[in-house]
């Protein structure tokens, strides 16, 4: 790159001319995306699936969303077929990505936009704005990557961008609108969609969050924090308060044949809507006893230990032989119940049968 050609602090169009030029060499291949000379050749991103992949990704790793995006756009190609699904195979298809809030929203958000957009989702930030489960983020990613809108996306890769670009030492989430301001500036009124994903994808392959590639950034000639040697020092973030443990108790009930008791937990709070096994409510102090029924219970002599976003949970697991006329719903293991369960569901699962089938010689139940 010539000297005049070199990105600039000063001169946003130089920066964005310098990332979009590394980008058509470098972006990453995904499902959802649209490549860059694909773009320029007319190709237009799909609305749903870049929707679709956006909430997925909150939170969540590319290599884990990969799978489950396939996996939904195979049963489900178009909005309209979501929105049409069943409310309980949506959330068995999601279990494992987490944060299950998501996948509610998912399917009101699918259904607003056949019902009310006739399958067709807002071209605008305040049209996406009005979908249910559709933030600030993602209304912006939506708008710029599916309808070249000139809007500012703001994730954590942006934000860390941002942040060592420009040395701010402000710690987040103090420091968020001065980075939103740093991004907006940034944006290009041309390809705001591919800006949006080249900034996402500095981020994630050179801006790491540790031992930033500071020697082959499209950025690195304009980068206040390389110069000064602090890139590994940012962006600061406020120490965060320690997470309670909260603590419960999950009953494992196999009748004969193999069979496991399981039940659709509660539509609000943590794990709505999904399968699980019969338990105790999850508190700081140890909950009293609730199997589902009475019967001789074992405690597994482990427990499952779980991070949400809040508090570290730790579960006993109790397990029983259950006769045949026991109440309740039994999955058997042609049903596959566990794929349809959330990941400290799995773990529960798995320990409490390991439990049972020891107390057994290896039988999974006897009634």
């Amino acid at each position: 790159m010539q000297g005049q050609d070199l990105p600039r602090l000063d001169d946003p169009a130089s920066l964005s001319d310098a990332l979009l030029a590394w980008y058509d060499r470098m972006a990453r291949r995904m499902p959802w995306r649209v490549p860059p000379a694909a773009r320029l050749a007319g190709e237009r991103p799909n609305p749903y699936r870049v929707w679709l992949s956006e909430v997925m990704l909150q939170q969540t790793t590319v290599a884990a969303v990969k799978g489950h995006y396939e996996t939904f756009t195979g049963r489900w190609p178009r909005v309209e077929d979501l929105a049409a699904a069943d409310d309980a195979e949506v959330m068995a298809a999601w279990a494992g990505l987490g944060y299950y809030a998501r996948a509610r929203n998912l399917l009101k958000c699918a259904r607003a936009v056949a019902s009310d957009h006739d399958g067709d989702f807002p071209d605008t930030e305040a049209g996406l704005l009005t979908l249910p489960g559709i933030g600030p983020y993602t209304a912006a990613a939506i708008a710029a990557i599916v309808f070249d809108r000139q809007a500012t996306v703001l994730d954590g890769n942006v934000e860390r961008v941002m942040a060592r670009l420009h040395a701010v030492e402000a710690p987040l989430p103090g420091s968020k609108e001065s980075l939103r301001a740093h991004a907006a500036a940034m944006t290009p009124g041309t390809r705001p969609g591919d800006h949006a994903q080249a900034v996402m994808d500095l981020g994630a392959t050179i801006c790491t969050p540790r031992n930033p590639a500071c020697g082959i950034c499209p950025l690195a000639a304009a980068c206040v924090a390389r110069a000064r040697g602090v890139a590994d020092d940012l962006p600061r973030k406020t120490p965060k308060a320690a997470k309670p443990i909260r603590r419960g108790t999950a009953y494992l009930a196999v009748r004969a044949d193999g069979a496991v008791l399981l039940e659709t937990r509660a539509a609000k709070g943590l794990l709505g809507g999904m399968l699980g096994l019969p338990g105790t409510a999850w508190s700081e102090v140890p909950p009293p006893p609730a199997p589902p029924f009475a019967a001789e219970w074992r405690d597994s002599g482990g427990e499952v230990s779980h991070t949400f976003t809040h508090f570290h949970l730790r579960l006993r697991v109790e397990t029983a032989a259950a006769p045949a006329d026991a109440p309740g719903r039994f999955y058997g293991s042609a049903e596959d119940p566990a794929s349809a369960l959330p990941t400290v569901m799995r773990k529960a699962l798995a320990l409490g049968r390991a439990a049972h089938e020891g107390v057994n010689g290896g039988k999974p139940g006897r009634e």
